[in-house]
């Protein structure tokens, strides 16, 4: 299945700070690759941090998770697509990670956001003014 229209695309380069002794990205630097690009997507949206908190609101990762299909490795240009899968209840984001050198697909991942107010508590939908902002969904 390919990503929607609304998908957000950053193509990045794994640096030497990212990998082990064997040249190979650590797994917990996939979760940052993931952020950057999620950060994009909300952006491109208009719900850039400063944005989510004027209109009275934050978001907080609820779940997220990460199949490894093929190792990055240093040097390796990649790219992270994001888009969103699910935004009435929560923000359900899914990705992939590209390794644009080797030319296939080497992760694929989704992160679930919830909203809270800014006293932290949690909202059960997702709210109007950031509703609003959002792609309408195809019912899955």
């Amino acid at each position: 299945m390919s990503p929607p229209d609304h998908a957000f695309c950053v193509e990045l380069e794994v640096p030497f700070h990212d990998v082990d002794s064997q040249r190979v990205v650590w797994h917990g630097h996939y979760l940052k690759y993931l952020e950057i690009a999620r950060c994009a997507l909300l952006r491109a949206r208009g719900l850039d941090l400063e944005q989510v908190v004027a209109l009275g609101y934050q978001f907080m990762v609820g779940e997220s998770r990460c199949r490894h299909l093929r190792p990055l490795t240093y040097g390796s240009r990649f790219r992270v697509t994001a888009w969103f899968v699910e935004v009435e209840q929560c923000l359900d984001i899914e990705y992939e990670l590209f390794d644009l050198t080797e030319n296939r697909r080497c992760a694929k991942a989704r992160t679930m956001l919830v909203a809270t107010d800014l006293q932290g508590r949690m909202c059960l939908a997702t709210p109007g003014p950031i509703l609003e902002r959002l792609p309408r969904l195809a019912p899955q």
